[in-house]
């Protein structure tokens, strides 16, 4: 069953061993020096930079709309679902988690949001996906608010530096 999997940085390498992952979305802030695990190839890595804020300020790169296309257009033309999607963000609690959220409501339409979310929290008790990128989501893929009331539902988890990897199927 196609699934999608979810790490911080520092276990990106032995994450993407040891869940045969075949495509690999990176999300860290522009500038943070990232090597791509030898088992992903180069045309399969699609990175996204921002920061993980939902606020601006002065040098604050927020998500927009343009990240969340890219993430949507990568999963849905790219990844062929024979083998794991890998996501990472620096610490695997919020901007990972929002975009493997974002990616299984993406992938099945007739799931419900919440479901999806409370599967996220037993799959992670540290995730707290970045509710600005949900957000954004939930409006391009036409949910009507649903999947930002979701994740508003599951709230913020367990205060964590960083999460234990973890995966969350495609499919109930």
């Amino acid at each position: 069953m196609p699934s999608v999997h979810v790490c911080s940085l520092p276990l990106l390498e032995s994450t993407a061993t040891a869940s045969g992952a075949s495509h690999l979305v990176t999300i860290v802030d522009v500038g943070t020096p990232v090597r791509r695990p030898s088992v992903i190839p180069a045309d399969r890595h699609l990175f996204l930079g921002f920061h993980d804020m939902t606020i601006a300020g002065p040098g604050v790169r927020l998500p927009a709309e343009h990240h969340i296309r890219t993430l949507l257009d990568f999963v849905r033309e790219d990844w062929d679902r024979m083998r794991p999607l890998l996501v990472h963000c620096y610490a695997g609690i919020s901007r990972s988690t929002a975009a493997a959220f974002i990616t299984v409501c993406a992938s099945s339409p007739d799931r419900d949001e919440a479901e999806i979310a409370a599967c996220l929290r037993r799959s992670s008790p540290t995730a707290f996906p970045n509710p600005l990128m949900v957000s954004i989501a939930d409006r391009m893929l036409g949910r009507g608010g649903r999947m930002s009331a979701a994740i508003a539902g599951i709230g913020e988890g367990v205060a964590g530096v960083d999460s234990t990897p973890f995966s969350l199927p495609l499919r109930a």
